[in-house]
């Protein structure tokens, strides 16, 4: 399967909302869970029957579906049914090469964002789609598996850290958001430390293993970037469509998102321009070097040019030359190339060409 995009030509001839799952299955079986909370109580559980799922069309508390794995085509099209989600919403969740993007549907925003990590064993970036479902009173997120940001919101939920209890499903979305966001940076932190790395080496050692290496990373911020830019217009288009939705207090903490949005998209083009800058730093590196090897072959041949048209005259065998009966001939010619190769070098030395 290609890395930057999803094979999508299974698709082709199929009416509108039709499911068909693009992207990597998971080795774990699918899961449901409900959360039920308010200021005072919360509650968690699994769920075996997509019809539990209709408590959530109930009035208070607060209730965050949360569905992981959706590989499983038929249990997405369960709850889609159950919960009267749109056939075009369903069609858009399975598909995880979608662009991260804000619609309305029928009263409910639904929202896709790209959760990105860092794979400490391959050494390179790995991405999610995430999928977010905000009604009046619930939150539906559609994972592709577990995801460390959406636990760190269930944690807190938990532990009823801040005011995440105390507000409603829209701060939840938001906090879903915020969380995954979050995560940008500490995946920049490691891209930061990487570049760092290969700017030493680049420095001492250029290599072609070194520049695969530059390559590789440079595509990774393509990755990146596909995942970050269209984040802007999520983040506006949740504070622009969803004012039925969205309270004005989560609107403000939706801003400082859109603050750190810009922030990770600015640090992503400064990455892109370091490597574009070290591959440029390689070639002149690489060419400086065929530079200094040219220079020293030119001016071993410099030297030798006149050495070898002396040779070449003394190697004519004439029967009248003068020197070749003289009893010195032999040692006159040795020391007529020598001082001519000692005066070379010395002009060469003098003006700094080796």
């Amino acid at each position: 399967m290609n890395k930057y995009i999803q094979k999508r030509s299974g698709k082709a001839g199929l009416p509108p909302g039709t499911l068909v799952h693009i992207g990597a299955k998971p080795d774990t079986p699918a899961r449901v869970s409900l959360v039920n909370y308010n200021e005072t109580a919360f509650d968690s559980r699994d769920i075996t029957d997509v019809k539990e799922c209709l408590v959530i069309k109930e009035g208070a508390p607060v209730h965050w579906l949360n569905v992981t794995g959706i590989s499983d085509i038929v249990l997405v099209e369960k709850l889609g049914n159950c919960l009267g989600l749109h056939p075009l919403m369903l069609e858009d969740i399975v598909n995880t090469d979608q662009r991260p993007k804000v619609e309305g549907y029928n009263g409910q925003l639904f929202i896709i964002i790209k959760a990105l990590g860092y794979d400490d064993v391959a050494g390179s970036v790995k991405t999610e789609q995430v999928s977010i479902v905000l009604g009046s009173n619930f939150v539906i997120s559609f994972l592709e598996k577990e995801n460390p940001a959406v636990e760190a919101v269930l944690e807190r939920l938990k532990q009823s850290k801040g005011r995440i209890r105390k507000a409603g499903a829209d701060y939840l979305a938001y906090c879903l958001i915020d969380s995954i966001v979050d995560n940008y940076f500490y995946l920049l932190e490691k891209t930061g430390e990487r570049i760092e790395s290969l700017e030493d080496r680049l420095i001492k050692e250029p290599t072609t293993k070194l520049l695969a290496s530059i390559n590789d990373l440079k595509r990774e911020m393509v990755i990146l970037r596909r995942a970050v830019w269209p984040l802007r217009e999520v983040i506006n288009g949740l504070q622009r469509d969803g004012e039925e939705l969205i309270k004005h207090e989560t609107g403000l903490h939706l801003r400082d998102v859109y603050d750190h949005t810009v922030q990770v998209i600015d640090t992503v083009e400064t990455f892109r321009d370091m490597l574009s800058g070290m591959i440029e730093i390689y070639h002149s590196s690489v060419s400086n070097k065929l530079n200094v090897v040219m220079k020293v072959l030119t001016v071993i041949s410099t030297i030798f040019i006149p050495l070898t048209f002396i040779v070449g005259i003394y190697g004519m065998n004439f029967k009248f030359m003068p020197e070749l009966d003289w009893k010195f001939g032999y040692l006159f010619v040795w020391v007529i190339m020598i001082t001519a190769a000692a005066v070379m070098v010395s002009v060469f030395k003098k003006r700094g060409w080796f």
